[in-house]
């Protein structure tokens, strides 16, 4: 009997938890509840993860509203803008740790834009259709220890047309050699060259050089290709590179380049153009404005180019007018620095 009594006298497991929280977190007069000294109290956990990710969204979908005047942050920004993704999973992952229900819903918000502007690129790949092109852009490098790989693994995509970068001699004279069989076309001018199926006419050099560089400097050309579906202007460009330091992007000749590669475009008379080559930036890059104004960027596939060993961000780039680029993707390495793309062209 006294065992019973006692045992009707001990409060259970949760009911002595139920007290033990009572009088932590209320006061003896029954008034408003108050914080425990050192713990953060559950409705306000997680507002930091909730505003980065209101940032982060915003950095996407306002992202032209960075200023550029300073380092042009907002062209660092915008060269690797898809990775903003990333900054969005490591949010994900901080929100769960922290069970926060505010920074879950926030995390929308970022999620929605990404998917918005990147998520189309993920899309499968079309058909291949008969009215297409295929198209090959390699920056080849100047170092390139087998320049006879490089050109057999090109030709392996089997494209019509295959743009080339950095090409020196005696690198030069093997991509011709080894090209010369199934591209019996071809156009070189300075360090660009463009191979061809199809006959090329009207070929002559662009005059892109940016102010300052007095040294002799040759890296875009332009050529008419006849296809089976027509003429198209095909122009080939090496537009100068950046430099990433303390005081942010270095890119003033790069932007230079752009602006009078995009007149040369503007002033095009052949309806259909074709743009291929190392730009040093991505599309979405608000410096090559005077280009993506002018011509369609890739509907499909992401293609990252460089660098070949950890590829980060595309800037070989295939564009086009009055014809429609349906994919793009990354070809394998080869001994350059930078990733061949390929790409198919629909001639519509």
């Amino acid at each position: 009997m006294v065992e019973q009594a006692e045992e009707r006298r001990r409060p259970d497991g949760a009911a002595w938890a139920r007290g033990l929280t009572a009088r932590v977190t209320r006061p003896s007069g029954g008034g408003p509840d108050r914080p425990v000294p050192g713990v953060r109290p559950v409705r306000g956990r997680g507002r930091v993860i909730a505003a980065a990710a209101v940032l982060t969204a915003a950095l996407m979908v306002l992202h032209g509203a960075v200023p550029n005047a300073v380092g042009r942050l907002g062209s660092l920004l915008e060269t690797f803008l898809p990775w903003l993704g990333a900054v969005v999973v490591v949010l994900l992952v901080c929100a769960l740790v922290r069970r926060s229900v505010l920074a879950l819903v926030a995390l929308l918000l970022p999620v929605a834009a990404w998917t918005y502007l990147f998520g189309p690129l993920l899309l499968p790949a079309p058909e291949p259709g008969a009215d297409e092109l295929v198209v090959v852009q390699h920056n080849v490098s100047d170092e390139n220890g087998d320049p006879a790989a490089t050109a057999r693994a090109l030709a392996g995509a089997g494209p019509d047309l295959i743009a080339l970068q950095e090409l020196v001699s005696p690198a030069l004279e093997v991509y011709a050699g080894t090209l010369a069989a199934d591209y019996p076309y071809r156009t070189v001018r300075g360090t660009v060259g463009l191979w061809s199926k199809h006959p090329l006419t009207g070929a002559r050099p662009l005059d892109i050089k940016p102010r300052g560089i007095t040294e002799e400097w040759n890296r875009g050309l332009r050529a008419v290709a006849r296809t089976p579906r027509g003429e198209v202007a095909v122009y080939v460009a090496h537009l100068p590179s950046v430099r990433v330091g303390a005081g942010g992007l270095a890119s003033a000749r790069r932007d230079e380049s752009a602006g009078l590669l995009g007149d040369a475009v503007a002033a095009e008379e052949v309806p259909r153009v074709i743009l291929l080559g190392d730009l040093n930036g991505t599309v979405d890059d608000r410096a090559l404005d005077p280009l993506t104004s002018r011509l369609d960027v890739a509907e499909r596939g992401v293609a990252l180019s460089f660098p070949a060993a950890f590829p980060v961000a595309r800037i070989d780039q295939v564009m086009a007018r009055s014809a429609t680029v349906r994919h793009i993707r990354a070809l394998p390495a080869t001994g350059s620095d930078h990733l061949p793309v390929a790409a198919r062209i629909r001639l519509g």
